[in-house]
Order: C-alpha cells, then sequence, then structure tokens
C-alpha cells in the first residue's frame, strides 16, 4: 500500500473529493425506505441491507480505489465493539436527559410502545450510523489524518460534519456548532482511539435512537419520531 503522504496532491483531493461525493450519493439511496414505501418490516429490512450494502461497497472502494486493506471494518470487531459503541451512545444521552429532569426541566407524560415503528427507526438509524460514519469518519477523517494530521482532520471533519446539518428544519449556526463539538470532534476522536468504525458507529447509532425514539427529542434531520415516551 502506498503512503497517502507519498500521493500526488492532485490524486489525493480527487479520491478524498470522490469517496465523499459517490458515498454521500450512495448514503441518500440507502436512506430511501424511510418513508412509507413499503409495509414497515419491508421497509426495515430494506434500511438494514442498504446499510449492508454500504459496509460492503466501502470495503471495495478501499480495495480498487485507494489500493488499502480496510482493518477499520473488520468483522471480527464488529460484535465487541459496536456493543461498546451502543452502550456509549445511550449513556451518553441517558445521562443529558436524567440531568434535564434532575433541574425540573424533562417530565414524562406518557409512556406507550408499537413495535414495528421502533424496528423500523432502529434500523433507520443504523443506516444513517453507517453511512455518515463511512462519509465523516472513514473517507474525511481518516484521509485528512493521514495526510496532514490529526489536528487538522479533527477540526475539518467536524465542521463540515456540523454544516451537514445547517440545512435541516430548525437548525441555527448555533445548532450546528454544537453538533459539530458534541457529535463531530467525539465520533472522530472514537474512530481514532478505536481505529475502527464500529466504535462511531454504535455510538451513533444509539445516540439517535436513545435521543428520538426513546426520550422524545427531536433529532436533527428526521421527522417527528414515535417515541416511547412522550415528553414535556
Amino acid at each position: 500500500m502506498t503512503d497517502t503522504k507519498d500521493i500526488k496532491l492532485w490524486k489525493w483531493m480527487l479520491r478524498l473529493i470522490g469517496g465523499f461525493i459517490f458515498f454521500t450519493i450512495m448514503s441518500g439511496m440507502a436512506q430511501l425506505f424511510q418513508s412509507a414505501i413499503f409495509p414497515n418490516w419491508l421497509n426495515s429490512a430494506l434500511l438494514l441491507a442498504g446499510g449492508a450494502v454500504l459496509l460492503v461497497l466501502y470495503r471495495y472502494w478501499g480495495k480498487y480505489a485507494e489500493k488499502r486493506e480496510t482493518k477499520d471494518i473488520a468483522l471480527r470487531e464488529m460484535p465487541g465493539t459496536t456493543a461498546k459503541g451502543l452502550l456509549t451512545g445511550f449513556a451518553y444521552f441517558a445521562t443529558v436527559t436524567a440531568i434535564m429532569a434532575l433541574a425540573g426541566s424533562y417530565h414524562i407524560e406518557s409512556v406507550q410502545f408499537r413495535a414495528e415503528y421502533q424496528l423500523l427507526h432502529l434500523c433507520l438509524f443504523f443506516t444513517v450510523a453507517v453511512s455518515e460514519e463511512i462519509v465523516f469518519r472513514g473517507i474525511l477523517f481518516r484521509q485528512l489524518d493521514e495526510r496532514w494530521g490529526t489536528w487538522v482532520a479533527f477540526a475539518v471533519s467536524a465542521l463540515f460534519f456540523g454544516l451537514l446539518h445547517l440545512p435541516n428544519d430548525n437548525a441555527t449556526l448555533w445548532s450546528s456548532f454544537a453538533i459539530a463539538l458534541e457529535a463531530g470532534l467525539l465520533l472522530a476522536a472514537a474512530y481514532k482511539y478505536s481505529g475502527s468504525l464500529w466504535l462511531p458507529i454504535g455510538i451513533h447509532w444509539a445516540w439517535n435512537y436513545t435521543q428520538g425514539n426513546i426520550f422524545g427529542f427531536g433529532v436533527s434531520g428526521s421527522q417527528p419520531l414515535p417515541t416511547i415516551i412522550t415528553p414535556r
């Protein structure tokens, strides 16, 4: 494998921009089935399949476009590392909610559970996590880190991740900046620390699902969700 720093700058930029655009487009296609195109169980299965296809495409992109071994999605690390990420993501948002409750800013009005809708959004947030982690950590952060160093990679990838959320409904510059800090830096650090995409995928997946479907907060870029807890 050729060291990233030995590649001519224009080739490196072509590979970076090409990967970013390709996986952004593929990610949008993989998430099409969040709408009620088919019955919820079929949409759920198609969303899971879309996430799996993205992972396969990432492996082939690494092999043929970048001439590298994609150790960051090694299957042997998937169960344990993803589980750590899921626990971390849940713990983060549960802690936020507990602090709000202790401060008198979060109250439970009702509790309900509709299995088919929970399954659909669990699958949706899996595909969202896979797609965004491939684009922002697997492509953008990793290549910037290899070429320009970790601090540049942290700053640029977090900034782009925050800006991605700016066009969403009710988004502001402050909310996008907050997402860059709280999620962009956290997820990049998780990737850098573990050397694996499974850890940030697990954190991202659990964070979104816990935020939206369990505790009833809005999730940037998503429609109102069927929540387990209806809060005030």
